[in-house]
């Protein structure tokens, strides 16, 4: 069995983000630990406390060619904190949102009662210039170019012990585990079967632009009408409506952002979307995986998948966009 680690974090765990002079003790010339960047966006956060949300046991990661692997961080002393994504400003404003990924040295426990560190930290700067973001003038570098770097190859037996190591460490319940087992095993079994994966017709397939802004409401179309805008890839000028993307179909959601551009993983470079945005939660469930992943991506979609909403009640927004919502009425 994987030793204990220092400290034993756990999912509930209250965490404080080290300092920049202490987290640049743990990196090489390169800004990274075992091959995962600590990046720019990160040093912002430098002395808040955070609360553990899962142990990082494995992750996907997408290869060039569209390929997804299940792999797992070097040294298993990777952790995710609640609600913490890159916000993407110090890689040229990439609007991915990606969940950050915490190495244990970054981290110290905390009570939840104690006050989060002054931010008047020696060395903030100096870290930040070492602190990479770009390998050349075409290819950005942050935790998810790197993922490759940072993790090795699974067995299958391998990652039914990290379905053990998730339950042991809390970070999965019996319930959510048993659902990550079942359905991939199911969709193993019956892979001969056609998948419900809406597929169209179009060879050229269309733009809507809506120009949606964060706060904003929207409603999901019906399965019938966006058939309508694939190709038969279930591809819409490239980008798939995924399975079960289709289970939201007439229900109502806000705005999380635009998805303007965003950092290709397999190659590092910036691409450049259009009419697309993000939707509040609604993320990856990663159920294809034998026992899921922690990353939790943020579906996409295209605005012509969506219908704006003008009726939506603003107390059901989230916080950050409900004075959005009044103004929009």
């Amino acid at each position: 069995m994987r030793p204990s680690t220092d400290g034993d974090l756990r999912p509930g765990d209250w965490v404080q983000i080290k300092s920049p002079l202490e987290v640049a003790q743990t990196l090489d010339d390169d800004g990274m630990l075992e091959g995962l960047p600590f990046m720019p966006e990160m040093l912002e956060l430098c002395g808040q406390n955070g609360v553990m949300a899962r142990r990082a046991e494995k992750t996907c990661i997408e290869f060039p060619g569209g390929g997804y692997k299940i792999r797992e961080f070097l040294n298993n002393n990777t952790f995710v904190l609640e609600g913490l994504r890159c916000s993407g400003k110090a890689h040229d404003g990439c609007q991915r949102g990606c969940t950050l990924f915490w190495k244990e040295s970054w981290l110290r426990k905390v009570d939840s009662q104690e006050a989060a560190a002054p931010d008047n930290f020696a060395g903030k700067e100096e870290l930040r210039k070492k602190l990479k973001t770009k390998a050349s003038p075409t290819r950005y570098v942050c935790q998810s170019t790197e993922l490759a770097r940072a993790t090795k190859p699974l067995t299958r037996k391998r990652i039914l012990l990290k379905c053990l190591y998730d339950l042991r460490s809390g970070s999965r319940s019996v319930m959510e585990m048993s659902r990550l087992v079942l359905i991939p095993a199911w969709r193993k079994a019956t892979r001969r079967i056609r998948r419900g994966r809406l597929t169209g017709q179009l060879k050229q397939t269309p733009v809507e632009k809506l120009e949606l802004q964060p706060g904003e409401w929207v409603t999901i179309k019906t399965k019938s009408e966006i058939v309508k805008t694939l190709d038969n890839h279930g591809r819409n000028r490239g980008l798939i409506f995924d399975e079960g993307m289709g289970d939201h179909g007439e229900k109502k959601f806000c705005v999380r952002q635009r998805l303007d551009r965003m950092i290709s993983e397999p190659t590092g470079e910036m691409r450049h979307m259009d009419a697309t945005v993000i939707l509040e939660g609604l993320k990856c469930t990663c159920t294809n995986v034998l026992g899921g992943c922690p990353r939790q991506d943020f579906t996409y979609w295209r605005e012509i998948w969506l219908q704006r909403t003008g009726n939506a009640k603003p107390d059901s927004c989230p916080h950050e966009h409900r004075e959005h919502c009044r103004e929009s009425r």
